[in-house]
Parts: C-alpha cells; sequence; structure tokens
C-alpha cells in the first residue's frame, strides 16, 4: 500500500480525477454507491475506493490483491465464512 508520508486524510481528488472514479452498472441511478478507482498504473499502485455520496471526504487506497480477494469472495458468497 502506498504510504502518503503525511498525516492527512487522503480524499478522492487526492488520488485520482473525477473520471477516473466509476460506480457498479447494477448500482443504478442512486447516490448510494461505493465509487471505485483503478489506480494500478499510477504512483500509488492500488484500488481506490470512496462514498459517492461524500465525493470530497475520505477516501481508501487498497492493494489490488486484497480488493480482487475481496470481489471475489463476494461472487463466491464466501465473504465472513470461516474455513
Amino acid at each position: 500500500m502506498t504510504t502518503t508520508g503525511h498525516n492527512r486524510t487522503l480524499t478522492a481528488s487526492d488520488l485520482a480525477p473525477p473520471d477516473a472514479w466509476f460506480k457498479a452498472s447494477f448500482s443504478g441511478n442512486g447516490s448510494t454507491c461505493v465509487m471505485v478507482a483503478d489506480l494500478t498504473t499510477t504512483e500509488h499502485d492500488g484500488i481506490g475506493l470512496h462514498d459517492s455520496k461524500n465525493p470530497e471526504g475520505p477516501a481508501l487506497l487498497v492493494p489490488t490483491s486484497a480488493f480482487t480477494t475481496f470481489v471475489a469472495s463476494v461472487r463466491t458468497g464466501s465473504l465472513g465464512k470461516t474455513r
């Protein structure tokens, strides 16, 4: 994960321009979505996440491997199940 080098909360605009953010097509036209940005080809080298209701609020930067594991777990229904 990228370290910012300061003790400031990251925002979506810190991570990527507005046109880099998208939401799932299944989200519809609502405003209660998680926005995602593929930052794997940037200096951040990860996946950005933020709340669509608060675009200038806090954003997360997660490692790509963690995000793909999360998505795979959601798709298979195994998220939160113990092994």
